[in-house]
């Protein structure tokens, strides 16, 4: 199954209408419209090296790190965004939530967004891996802890 766009979760304190004011809300989208990446058992490198690139071209630094004492960092930021990728396990996925409401908090950045295959795609990938669909509940759960704008992208 090639890579696509499965849906957008833009609600989260209004997190699509402030990719859109940037005008990268389309462009964020599109990164995961990639028939040439395929989605199956253990595809993980390819679609990291697929969304690198795409953000590479677009300007963005790579795993940029929160500070220099604790070795943690984030996907992709440029200006006042940040970006996460997560198709590893879902214990990894609220470290993403909490490192993106540190950058807001910080006041590093103003928006964010998180990237993940849907719950169908997930199974596919591998054992245990995150999904969109609990992410986007724990989003709705957390609403008043993690403040950040967050776009979530749910590709498949």
């Amino acid at each position: 199954m090639s890579m696509k766009l499965a849906y957008t979760y833009e609600d989260h304190h209004s997190a699509g209408a402030e990719w859109d004011r940037r005008d990268l809300k389309e462009w964020l989208t599109d990164v995961f419209e990639a028939p040439a990446v395929k989605i199956a058992p253990r595809c993980t490198p390819d679609v990291r090296k697929h969304v690198e690139t795409e953000f590479l071209k677009e300007g963005w630094a790579l795993n940029v790190n929160l500070d220099q004492a604790h070795g943690l960092s984030v996907f992709a930021m440029q200006d006042d965004l940040a970006f996460q990728l997560q198709t590893g396990n879902m214990s990894r996925a609220p470290y993403d939530l909490l490192k993106l409401q540190y950058l807001f908090q910080s006041q590093k950045i103003e928006a964010a967004g998180i990237a993940l295959p849907t719950r169908e795609a997930a199974k596919i990938i591998g054992d245990n891996i995150a999904n969109a669909e609990r992410v986007i509940k724990e989003l709705e759960l957390f609403d008043r802890v993690i403040t950040v704008p967050i776009l979530v992208v749910a590709f498949e």
